[in-house]
């Protein structure tokens, strides 16, 4: 039984747990965003973006879903699928999410159907789309944020970083329009009341194996990184508060300490009379006992200041970024994965889904790992190890290569427990993990051995 609780655990509970006690099919929701980008080496246009978009929609019959503050279409959906399309933060980041479904292979179907429709399109402007966890020409394409409230809200607030140096331990990275040029494979599944802590807790012993089979982001300015992106958000803003951001440093004893958890994370916005206002980040318990918060907004002639009272509805807009991400839909949201090559890019969706079927197997397993955790180091310090193209010198990298093996058998028997022959997807993993080869280290040792950006472009491009 739950202990009595203020308004706001309440408050909180009803968001974020009740969800998870309703009875639900077990869909699963993929986002797949990926890069636009202009063969010419050149910043992508979002004219071009624009303009694909709406060939895209007319041929789809998507209707329109959202508009920038230009009237330009930027989010379009399908009735019947739940499909939509949208640019995430910027237009050279593409993103389609798929409808939730139960089978891998019909989201897959209609997938590339999409995709191969926008890729057609862009290759009339000398433009692709590509699997890529980083715009492979983020130096060069300093992308604007598409402007409409939202994310105007959030450049400003990540370009608000310099001001708050000093005040956090984290030392801030100079890349704050890293929103703009990252993309992401995010996994959305139906997590129970009953298995929910022990679904954050086990598949957070499984964040450092992750980065050696899907590491994808990298960029030149930090060449020790395999998987970049992760990075860019905790060192941003976003990770001005460290429980907004990556993994659970402890293991989680309750649905009530989950409850005090979200309690310690930060709102940094909120909405007044149609206007996002971002503001310094506020532990969501202290935020609530503030009888004024102070922040800026946009406006055409530049942003202002504003005071406000804190409301009830305010917790709407805390948003965190968890690699394990309870969501108010009674899910679970993996966000820790880069954009995968596009022929591969159902692995993630169908890694998460086999092995939250196995989930006490799995948890058997990492519980009782000697391979990576013997050596001292918390999961949160091993997963930042395992994400360098250097990997630590204690690491034994057939026995990894084993372990990761073992965790791909246990994905493998769950998918077939759906009986809709699933597993196959994810029959690249197994290459991957044999020679620990994730798509960043192929393309770091490919370039290094005289291959061009521009090969991995349209390698990782091809269905």
């Amino acid at each position: 039984m739950r202990n009595t609780q203020d308004k706001l655990s309440e408050a909180i509970y009803r968001k974020y747990i009740e969800p998870t006690k309703r009875p639900r099919k077990h869909t699963i929701g993929i986002e797949i965003e990926m890069p636009v980008v202009d063969l010419s080496r050149k910043p992508a246009d979002p004219d071009t973006s624009i303009e694909v978009s709406k060939s895209f929609m007319s041929r789809f019959g998507f209707e329109p879903a959202g508009k920038d503050s230009d009237g330009n279409i930027n989010s379009m959906s399908d009735k019947a699928t739940g499909d939509n399309l949208s640019f995430d933060c910027s237009y050279s980041n593409l993103e389609l999410s798929m409808g939730v479904g139960s089978d891998l292979f019909e989201i897959k179907s209609r997938f590339e159907k999409y995709y191969s429709f926008l890729s057609s399109e862009l290759s009339r402007k000398n433009c692709m789309l590509t699997g890529m966890g980083v715009n492979p020409y983020s130096g060069l394409d300093r992308s604007k944020p598409v402007p409409n409230e939202r994310y105007r809200m959030l450049w400003h607030y990540l370009h608000s970083y310099k001001k708050h140096a000093g005040e956090v331990e984290m030392q801030f990275h100079d890349r704050p329009d890293f929103g703009t040029f990252t993309s992401a494979s995010q996994v959305q599944l139906d997590v129970d009341y009953d298995s929910l802590i022990d679904v954050i807790n086990t598949f957070g012993l499984l964040e450092p194996y992750k980065p050696l089979i899907f590491a994808n982001s990298v960029l030149p300015e930090f060449p020790e990184l395999l998987c970049v992106r992760n990075m860019l958000w905790e060192r941003s803003m976003q990770g001005y508060n460290p429980h907004n951001i990556g993994m659970f440093a402890d293991r989680l004893g309750s649905v009530d300490e989950l409850v005090e958890y979200i309690r310690s994370q930060s709102v940094y916005c909120t909405v007044r009379d149609g206007k996002y206002i971002d503001f310094t980040p506020v532990p969501v318990g202290e935020y609530f006992s503030r009888s004024e918060i102070t922040g800026e907004y946009y406006t055409e002639d530049g942003y202002k200041s504003i005071t406000f009272a804190p409301e009830p509805d305010d917790l709407q807009y805390l948003r965190t970024f968890k690699f394990e991400d309870l969501t108010f839909r009674g899910t679970i949201e993996y966000r820790s994965t880069c954009c995968q090559p596009i022929s591969d890019v159902m692995t993630v969706a169908a890694f998460h889904a086999g092995l939250n079927n196995r989930l006490q197997e799995l948890g058997e397993l990492l519980e009782n790992d000697t391979v990576i955790y013997s050596h001292g180091y918390s999961a949160t310090e091993l997963q930042k190890m395992l994400s360098k193209r250097e990997l630590p010198q204690f690491i034994d990298k057939k026995a990894v290569s084993r372990q990761l093996i073992r965790i791909l058998d246990i994905a493998s028997d769950g998918l077939k427990e759906r009986g809709l022959g699933e597993e196959s997807l994810l029959e690249p993993l197994y290459a991957r993990a044999e020679g620990l080869q994730s798509p960043a280290r192929k393309m770091a040792e490919g370039m290094e051995n005289g291959l061009s950006i521009e090969h991995f472009i349209e390698e990782y491009a091809q269905i």
